[in-house]
């Protein structure tokens, strides 16, 4: 067979195109393709709903991809092992309360059990503003990631969403769109981002799924995020509770999507 390099080009432009547009107007957009972002598409696209995520770097995964220090191998605790199962994840026993995974199969598994559920995955693309109407966020701002790098000035493009996730992790990117520049209030204590504070793997792995909520009218924190916003500490390379905190944010959506339409 010969190959054609322009038709190639075109059907790259043209199915590309296609995808884009269809996102453009979603059920939930995810700011964010760490294993929380990725955890939470997952479950919402298993339950019906339209679900597009937005990771800037060009790789999906987030910090799974290196374990702990580039020691590539990931430990979960004994409650978010389900999640592991239904994701198909191979997992070793490690001892009581804990279990192995290899980080690059773990990421691998995990993206390719969303996008093959429904997820539309954009990479290379970041978040840097919110479209905020009546009071609550009804989407988000895009542009490629080498834009923004490269300084250029180049108008973005916006995407509708009936809910937001923000799940950019310890930069906590959108929270700090809303509070910065929207100068609005969020839920917590002070109104504002509350910070990270240092390591402390048990208060913090129990925090980040604790403090999985809605952060201000239609956007919804999971992962890292989570932390960063309501100042508890970091966990370290413990991954159970990005997972955990994925599919709570799901069933939060879920339900309070279903409490609008009534």
């Amino acid at each position: 067979m010969k190959l054609d390099e322009i038709r190639v080009t075109r059907l790259i432009v043209a199915s590309y195109a296609k995808k884009l547009a269809e996102v453009a107007d979603t059920d939930v957009a995810i700011a964010g393709g760490g294993p929380a972002g990725i955890t939470a598409a997952y479950y919402l696209v298993r339950a019906g709903l339209r679900v597009a995520v937005f990771e800037r770097k060009l790789s999906i995964g987030g910090g799974m991809w290196g374990g702990g220090m580039m020691f590539n191998e990931i430990v979960v605790q004994d409650p978010a092992k389900a999640i592991l199962d239904d994701m198909g994840v191979l997992s070793v026993k490690a001892g009581k309360g804990y279990w192995t995974a290899d980080a690059v199969h773990a990421v691998a598994a995990l993206t390719y059990k969303a996008t093959a559920a429904g997820a539309r995955f954009m990479n290379c693309i970041s978040v840097e503003d919110v479209m905020l109407q009546d009071g609550r966020v009804t989407g988000l701002v895009i542009q490629w990631s080498p834009v923004e790098v490269s300084g250029l000035h180049v108008d973005p493009l916006t995407i509708r969403a009936r809910a937001v996730v923000e799940a950019t992790g310890h930069p906590a990117e959108v929270a700090k769109v809303l509070v910065n520049k929207a100068q609005v209030k969020l839920n917590t204590p002070s109104g504002g981002l509350e910070g990270e504070r240092p390591m402390d793997a048990t208060r913090g792995e129990l925090a980040i799924v604790e403090n999985t909520r809605e952060i201000f009218p239609g956007v919804y924190a999971a992962g890292m995020v989570c932390n960063a916003v309501y100042g508890a500490p970091r966990m370290g390379p413990i991954f159970g509770g990005m997972l955990l905190s994925g599919r709570k944010v799901a069933e939060l959506i879920l339900a309070d999507l279903g409490k609008r339409r009534k």
